[in-house]
């Protein structure tokens, strides 16, 4: 398992469009895909679940990957500081 600690910088904070492509990405990685904050886990293959975080700016959320690959978190981690 990996993890890692990403702070949300968008002044939206997770909202629809970046959580949907989010979503798109993980469902094209092996291992199962998890964003946790202030406790509340969610499957980040879910939109639902993602959006039901209520992740605002400077919320910090833990991604982990479990059954997957450092790189694979990776590239989640790319695209959460491109888009969030």
């Amino acid at each position: 398992m990996f993890e890692k600690v990403f702070t949300i910088k968008d002044p939206i904070g997770i909202h629809a469009r970046p959580a949907a492509l989010l979503v798109n990405l993980i469902k094209s990685i092996s291992g199962e895909v998890e964003i946790e904050k202030d406790g509340k886990v969610a499957k980040a293959n879910s939109l639902l679940s993602i959006m039901g975080l209520g992740a605002k700016t400077g919320d910090e959320i833990i991604v982990r990957i479990k059954d997957g690959s450092e790189d694979d978190l990776n590239k989640i981690i790319a695209f959460l500081e491109e888009n969030l």
